[in-house]
């Protein structure tokens, strides 16, 4: 069991509960010690003092703050406390809020908070499921080895979390901070704009955190490991160079060929570059659903194999002609099919899963058969989830 870091009250209105925080993260780096060249021999980082040269305990080293030069005033740790004796021992959130309203640059660092006994139990599920079915996080200050803190206090996979914020003082304006943003004279036409979509949709996929692992980390283990054996050294991967602005149209086309959407064969008008990718009917506007049609299509568009397909492939399909369908979608790629499903305009594909994908095509072929034989009901074709 790991050790809490800190142990307090959490408070909100006359409702208190005792809590203990725990690191939510922790590090992975790899860790070197410092040696001197040459030798085995360790080189340690010593607290000296300046004028005698002599090493200095930790328990003899306090605060000051200069106030002039060579003046000090001198703080102890217990001073610090007593200038904020509730604080240093409390959570009291103040207010609720939407986080959706509170940008990300705002979050610095995640703890865990637990309840410190048993029987704290209650009033500890108490917050926990009110802040769940509220939606909100509740906002408070607290204080911690002599730093106050802004925190965010919201509910996750059935726990409390205390989210330590940046205030508003401590976020820096980038248009201060960047010498070189671009202004309102860069121009990006809606060819080049529709697209830089169609490739943010064809790379687009469900988010899952243990697809990501730190491979800097492994190389460093593989580095030391060839070193150890005598083995030659990898060569360093070329970085990636910096895109052309002219060749930006080519660079966008060979981008979408290697995501899996076949170039156009044909060549493009005055000004043009050759090579373009084929712009579909759907995507002759660039694509910008909204954000509430991707929450919709997030809450809706469960998989077939949940037994039910996205909504809308159907009916966007119906009354034109379709692309040719094979009786067995399951042997093309993802990309192939998100292709086949531009040229129907289904809705809300680039949020589709691969089996989502295939069970909106079957039931675009299904609806637009039905069409044919004026008004034979169409059939719903759904293909389980692999």
């Amino acid at each position: 069991m790991a050790r809490p870091i800190w142990s307090g009250i959490l408070s909100f209105g006359l409702v208190s509960v005792p809590v203990s925080l725990y690191a939510a993260t922790e590090d992975h780096t790899v860790h070197f010690r410092q040696i001197q060249r040459g030798t085995s021999d360790r080189v340690r980082n010593l607290r000296v003092n300046e004028r005698t040269g002599e090493e200095v305990a930790f328990g003899d080293i306090v605060k000051g703050f200069e106030t002039a030069e060579g003046e000090y005033v001198v703080v102890e740790p217990e001073e610090l406390d007593q200038i904020s004796p509730g604080r240093s021992k409390t959570i009291e959130i103040t207010g609720f809020v939407d986080l959706e309203q509170v940008e990300p640059i705002f979050f610095d660092k995640t703890y865990y908070l637990g309840p410190k006994g048993k029987e704290y139990g209650k009033v500890y599920t108490l917050l926990q499921r009110a802040l769940e079915q509220a939606n909100r996080a509740g906002i408070a200050m607290f204080s911690m080895r002599g730093k106050e803190y802004l925190t965010a206090v919201r509910a996750e996979n059935g726990i409390l979390t205390a989210h330590t914020m940046h205030f508003a003082d401590e976020v820096r304006d980038p248009h201060r901070e960047i010498g070189n943003l671009p202004t309102g004279d860069a121009v990006v036409s809606d060819r080049e704009l529709g697209m830089a979509e169609q490739l943010i949709e064809m790379l687009a996929v469900d988010w899952n955190p243990d697809d990501y692992h730190d491979t800097f980390e492994q190389k460093v283990h593989d580095l030391i490991a060839a070193k150890q054996s005598g083995q030659d050294v990898a060569a360093p991967e070329a970085a990636p160079k910096p895109s052309n602005v002219i060749d930006l149209m080519d660079i966008l086309s060979r981008s979408l060929e290697s995501a899996g959407r076949p170039a156009d064969s044909g060549k493009a008008g005055k000004g043009g570059t050759s090579g373009a990718p084929a712009r579909s009917t759907a995507s002759a506007e660039p694509t910008r659903p909204a954000a509430a049609s991707r929450s919709k299509a997030a809450a809706g568009g469960r998989s077939s194999a949940g037994g039910k397909a996205p909504a809308g492939g159907a009916k966007s399909a119906a009354g034109k002609a379709p692309a040719a369908v094979p009786e067995d979608l399951s042997a093309l790629t993802k990309a192939e099919l998100y292709r086949r499903a531009g040229e129907l305009e289904i809705p809300h594909r680039s949020t589709m899963t691969r089996d989502q994908l295939q069970a909106a095509l079957e039931e675009a072929a299904a609806v637009a058969e039905g069409t044919e034989r004026k008004g034979a009901k169409p059939r719903r074709h759904l293909r389980a989830a692999s």
